[in-house]
């Protein structure tokens, strides 16, 4: 039995790793495509040799996006390949049952899940940072939109709300400003600061700093002015992963630093519903490898012996791209009806689990 699944595995592995090169070649002409613009407005800056290098730091996340698809398309060629022909058949006679197969197709798809979820967690975040560092460095910030991000912290009775405009290549902060309220929700200053740090201990080191302070309610006061201040030192709970989340795409941020950003938000009450679904997606998307491989498996019971396989290929591919479409219309759908954000991830897998375990029952168990 040992030696089936060693058979079973070689092929599977090989052709998974053909198709994964194979799409990440594709996306990567494709990307380098979309970069031939900023390298022509870029100047000496940004060269060719910056473009492929920034293309090339996007493969992790192409991967960590493309591997269950890449599962499933490998395990459909090699299932379909042995049963075209007949060294299933002979398998079976060699004590392979349904249940036996089923349970060695889910240890790899087993390896597969931990495979996506270390390269969404680990190699995709560090990459996705990398390339954009790069590209600050290049480009001068990383920013979003006109506005940059906006953050917000409660500190005992005041509130502050935090926009930072853009990060910078050496990691600090670029256009900080600071309103803080009081309990009442009427605002006592503002704090403006061309470029700021993250410091040591939980705070932020603010340079050429001007804070405004404004009279109390029922006060009255002929004129208010800035008093500027070489450093300024926040003490905030605002951390640079935080800072990084909202400038960045939250599906390119770790799991553990999306956890940390929604109790952020809603310790100051503000709403999570995207960064939640982002972060029960990570959890079940690595999961979907193994409900590939079951949906792969009834492939190998389909009997025919001329012809190619590409039909079953294709298909595999149609199942794919529907698979990767479902989980983002879903996501765009919970977050705007407000649904449970663990079932809102959980419902594709859970549909293509449905859908997996109904065809081997029918095709495999009753046939």
């Amino acid at each position: 039995m040992r030696t089936i699944r060693r058979l079973i595995y070689r092929e599977v592995v090989a052709s998974v790793a053909f198709v994964a090169v194979g799409f990440l070649a594709l996306f990567f002409f494709f990307d380098f495509i979309d970069e031939l613009p900023n390298v022509s407005r870029g100047g000496s800056h940004y060269g060719l040799t910056q473009a492929l290098v920034y293309v090339t730091l996007m493969i992790p996340s192409h991967l960590y996006e493309l591997l269950p698809i890449a599962v499933l398309i490998g395990t459909i060629f090699v299932m379909a390949r042995l049963a075209q022909s007949s060294e299933y058949t002979i398998l079976r006679t060699s004590g392979l049952g349904p249940w036996r197969a089923l349970r060695a197709l889910l240890a790899l798809g087993l390896v597969f899940a931990v495979l996506t979820f270390a390269a969404g967690d680990y190699l995709a975040p560090l990459a996705d940072r990398a390339g954009q560092l790069l590209k600050a460095r290049l480009e001068g910030r990383i920013s979003i939109g006109q506005t940059g991000a906006w953050l917000r912290e409660k500190q005992t009775e005041h509130t502050y709300n935090v926009n930072v405009n853009a990060l910078s290549p050496d990691g600090g902060m670029r256009g900080v400003r600071i309103f803080e309220s009081n309990a009442q929700g009427f605002l006592d200053s503002i704090i403006q600061a061309p470029q700021a740090q993250f410091a040591e201990g939980g705070a932020w080191v603010l340079k050429d700093a001007e804070r405004t302070e404004f009279p109390a309610r029922g006060q009255s006061v002929a004129r208010v002015d800035p008093v500027k201040v070489p450093s300024l030192r926040w003490p905030t709970v605002i951390s640079r992963e935080m800072v990084s989340v909202a400038l960045l795409k939250p599906d390119r941020m770790g799991t553990v630093d999306l956890f940390q950003y929604i109790r952020h938000l809603e310790a100051n009450g503000q709403i999570s519903q995207r960064y939640e679904i982002e972060f029960w997606r990570k959890v079940f998307y690595p999961l979907s490898c193994m409900v590939m491989v079951v949906l792969a498996l009834p492939f190998a019971y389909l009997h025919f012996r001329t012809g190619g396989i590409t039909g079953y290929v294709f298909g595999g591919v149609l199942i794919g791209i529907s698979f990767f479409l479902l989980n983002n219309v879903f996501g765009y759908i919970g977050n705007l009806q407000n649904w449970q954000p663990w079932l809102t991830a959980a419902a594709p897998g859970l549909v293509y689990s449905v859908l997996s375990l109904g065809a081997f029952g029918w095709l495999v168990l009753r046939r």
